[in-house]
């Protein structure tokens, strides 16, 4: 059985993907992703462990069923948990159905689910009710299976600023072999 220590990250990109491409480079999602990895290469106590850097990369061009999805999976069943990036931005694209519906209804990974749009908890939750606010539920609609598979296990929803992140990297209720039970879970403000 393989060592489970990576933080899979899923986002969405337009298809084709080329990250060589500026076009990616602008892609909100993309750059988000692209934030932690140099997060990583600045500080290497940084709690990331990137999944994609498990095996090699595949072109864009590649045969979904027979290179792409084997990859996905492959570097899911690596993985401790996965790191979801859901914007505005975000769309409902194959690649991002076949992680979460995979990784959650598969292999069970607890979801740290970051918002690039927003910046603080308060963005995030309503204060008073301590629940979640419903312009954050309304971007789970943007991701059906996500949002019909999120109750299976751990979901953390968190904005996106870098302490949250680290705190929410290092916390073992939302690692495969520690989860907690399955709920929507967030840091109080």
């Amino acid at each position: 059985m393989a060592f489970k220590n990576g933080n899979y990250s899923a986002f969405y990109v337009k298809e084709p993907f080329k990250e060589s491409n500026l076009g990616a480079h602008l892609a909100r999602d993309f750059v988000s992703y692209n934030l932690l990895r140099a997060w990583k290469g600045k500080d290497s106590s940084f709690p990331f462990i990137d999944s994609h850097d498990k095996n090699y990369n595949v072109r864009d061009g590649s045969d979904w069923e027979k290179t792409l999805k084997p990859r996905l999976r492959d570097r899911l069943n690596n993985s401790k948990n996965i790191v979801l990036f859901l914007s505005s931005h975000t769309s409902n694209s194959q690649a991002l159905r076949e992680e979460i519906d995979y990784g959650i209804n598969t292999k069970g990974l607890p979801v740290i689910v970051i918002y690039p749009d927003y910046s603080e908890k308060s963005d995030i939750i309503n204060r008073e009710g301590k629940t979640i606010k419903q312009q954050i539920k309304n971007l789970w609609d943007k991701l059906p299976k996500f949002r019909d598979s999120m109750s299976k296990v751990p979901t953390l929803h968190i904005p996106n600023k870098k302490i949250l992140i680290e705190k929410a990297l290092k916390d073992k209720d939302f690692m495969v072999a520690t989860k907690c039970k399955p709920s929507t879970y967030f840091y109080p403000c």
